[in-house]
């Protein structure tokens, strides 16, 4: 009885480290692995903020709203949705839906100033097989450059990397551009950065995955016409930058920087598609 006793105290008193995930006691003022400070304080270990640090839950997340925006840019107008049987053009939102909801390029950058546009147009997908592609690229890619970088890390070199790519795309004149793959590539570079810098054979082996990845990318870029490359090359730079100079778990652990970065990320984009969802919907109302 006594033993029994002493054991559920001693499970009561022990959880896992919300950073980690190792088995501590609540009463750690530093977590010995990770050195997270005050792992058992409440706000650390609740159902909001143990998901908010779970790789899987975010990344499902990004998805979530890139799907969220694919939908409401048909529900924009539905009637001009494309249903041809070609793959490429199957559910294509309109020209409309788009512009109003953040397509970025030269046309809505230099013309209307709508340099927001380099966050929203990230989110945004010309059809079917457009957001399929990029949404498993994201899943398969985010999962790595999150195990070897880091969360926030990954969050940044994300959004970062979406914003570097549509700004090259501006510069070289793409009237208009949207979608996740220059943010994708983003990944793509960080990882290629990574294998690089790590070499061994693990880091080889990565480094050669990956760079067949690109290699079709831009096959597929010069074979099929409306390819944006620009946007694919900037965000590989950019992510291959990212990757020098945030660095990677390896040779340097999260800190508070990359959390503000990440943060910073989170609400940009967050504030803008909340700008671009409501500024289309009025203009829906009244038009």
């Amino acid at each position: 009885m006594t033993t029994l006793s002493f054991n559920m105290s001693h499970q009561r008193q022990s959880i896992l480290c919300p950073n980690c995930r190792k088995l501590i006691s609540n009463s750690e003022p530093k977590c010995p692995f990770c050195k997270t400070a005050r792992p058992g304080a409440w706000y650390k270990n609740n159902a909001w903020t143990r998901d908010f640090r779970d790789p899987n839950q975010i990344i499902k997340i990004i998805i979530a709203i890139n799907v969220g925006m694919f939908v409401l840019s048909i529900l924009f107008n539905p009637k001009a949705a494309g249903f041809s049987p070609h793959p490429f053009t199957f559910l294509a939102p309109s020209g409309r839906s788009l512009e109003l909801l953040g397509a970025t390029g030269f046309v809505p950058i230099h013309e209307f100033k709508r340099y927001w546009t380099l966050i929203s147009a990230n989110y945004l997908h010309g059809g079917i097989l457009h957001i399929f592609f990029n949404m498993v690229a994201l899943r398969q890619l985010a999962s790595i450059v999150t195990r070897e970088f880091g969360l926030y890390r990954m969050f940044a070199i994300f959004t970062l990397s979406g914003v570097f790519g549509f700004w090259i795309s501006y510069v070289f004149e793409v009237y208009w551009t949207i979608g996740a793959s220059a943010a994708v590539c983003g990944l793509v570079g960080a990882v290629l950065y990574y294998g690089r810098s790590r070499g061994g054979v693990y880091g080889k082996a990565l480094y050669k995955q990956i760079s067949i990845w690109v290699l079709f990318l831009f096959i597929f870029g010069f074979v099929v016409p409306g390819i944006n490359n620009w946007g694919h090359g900037g965000g590989i730079l950019a992510g291959i930058g990212l990757g020098f100079l945030l660095g990677y778990q390896e040779k340097k652990k999260e800190n508070l920087f990359h959390k503000m970065l990440a943060g910073a990320c989170a609400v940009v984009t967050i504030v803008v598609l909340i700008w671009t969802i409501s500024s289309a919907a009025y203009i829906q109302l009244i038009g």
